[in-house]
């Protein structure tokens, strides 16, 4: 009575869904090695680009600082070395809370991973589609 012909066994079922779930398990893991990648490269040129302002700044801050303390030298050169202590440890101080709180705000590494795995799990879930959260 079946004209379309033998229909597979179970286990040829099970080997079936095995080899796509490891399919698509090997495609999370390479999403997740190239956002890991990319994270990398992001952190590495911040800090590289971060390294040559602070770098920079300070030097000029400080070639500043001396120049204009030699330019006031003869009337007002400790109101100009208090002025400059003053400006390098409030900005020292900005920047030292900037970067705790830019710390504290977290990554966003994985996340693409992690939504392509969630559509994943509602795509498999009991068949409900996207109504099953």
């Amino acid at each position: 009575m079946n004209s379309q012909g033998p229909q597979p066994g179970l286990f040829a079922s099970l080997r079936a869904l095995l080899a796509s779930t490891l399919d698509l398990a090997r495609t999370r893991l390479e999403l997740l090695g190239i956002e890991l990648e990319e994270e990398k490269l992001r952190i590495l040129s911040l800090l590289g680009y971060g390294v040559a302002a602070l770098l920079l700044l300070c030097a000029g801050s400080v070639f500043l600082a001396i120049f204009l303390t030699v330019l006031f030298w003869d009337g007002y050169r400790l109101l100009a070395l208090g002025l400059f202590t003053t400006l390098f440890l409030v900005t020292g101080g900005v920047a030292l809370a900037l970067a705790v709180n830019h710390g504290r705000a977290g990554s966003r590494l994985f996340s693409t991973s992690l939504a392509e795995m969630e559509k994943d799990r509602v795509a498999l879930g009991s068949g409900e589609g996207t109504e099953h959260r």
